[in-house]
């Protein structure tokens, strides 16, 4: 099995090697834990503070698209965690296929976003740009200003973990990395993906069901 994986110093084994690779992400996703977490209790404690202001700026918000995203995020960690199945079983053509769908449905998500913001800047919801809504006044304005930095954090993170999943998938399919020597790569990946999913499994109730 550890036919293909480089040791590196100071490792003395490929298991210890693969122990230390998943420390490092979960260290990594730790303190991206902490951003995302200073945020989100940040917003909590702002809607507990202007419930009615909150709400009122929630409405404001397309709960229909972000209901269709959070669908395609739960979808696309599916199929990571099938390609991280495949990769552990060998399969390079499989794990590749299912991190592409994964891909797929989250360039959609991306996609959906940008048509999202499109229609937030038509309605006047964007800080500093158009003709200012008349929820953009009070209390409100302040929460759907946080509803663009949490979105546009995560749109960021999202861009970060579509690279990282298109990077793998030509190393697999490049025989690069070979599998299931080194499934490890796409294990790894697969949960930066999955902390995006989850990050945006808080971003949805906090701000779009948020309506009362």
């Amino acid at each position: 099995m550890a036919e293909y994986v480089t040791l590196r110093e100071p490792y003395a084994a490929p298991e210890q090697q693969r122990d230390a690779d998943f420390m490092g992400m979960y260290v990594f996703l730790g303190t991206e834990a902490m951003l995302f977490g200073g945020l989100f209790c940040l917003v909590f404690g702002y809607r507990t503070l202007h419930p009615q202001a909150t709400a009122e700026a929630a409405r404001a918000l397309r709960l229909w698209i972000a209901t269709a995203n959070t669908a395609l995020l739960l979808t696309s960690s599916l199929f990571v965690a099938f390609g991280v199945h495949s990769a552990r079983e060998g399969d390079r053509r499989r794990t590749a296929g299912w991190l592409g769908l994964a891909m797929a449905f989250g360039l959609v998500f991306l996609t959906l976003k940008g048509i999202e913001y499109a229609l937030d800047y038509s309605d006047g919801l964007m800080p500093g740009l158009g003709h200012p809504s008349a929820v953009r006044a009070g209390p409100a304005a302040l929460f759907i200003d946080l509803y663009f930095v949490a979105t546009a954090l995560h749109a960021v993170h999202m861009s970060v973990g579509l690279g990282l999943l298109a990077w793998v998938s030509i190393m697999v399919l490049t025989r690069r990395k070979r599998m299931p020597e080194q499934a490890v790569v796409v294990e790894v990946s697969g949960l930066y993906w999955h902390f995006v999913d989850v990050a945006w499994v808080f971003i949805y109730p906090l701000f779009y069901l948020a309506r009362g």
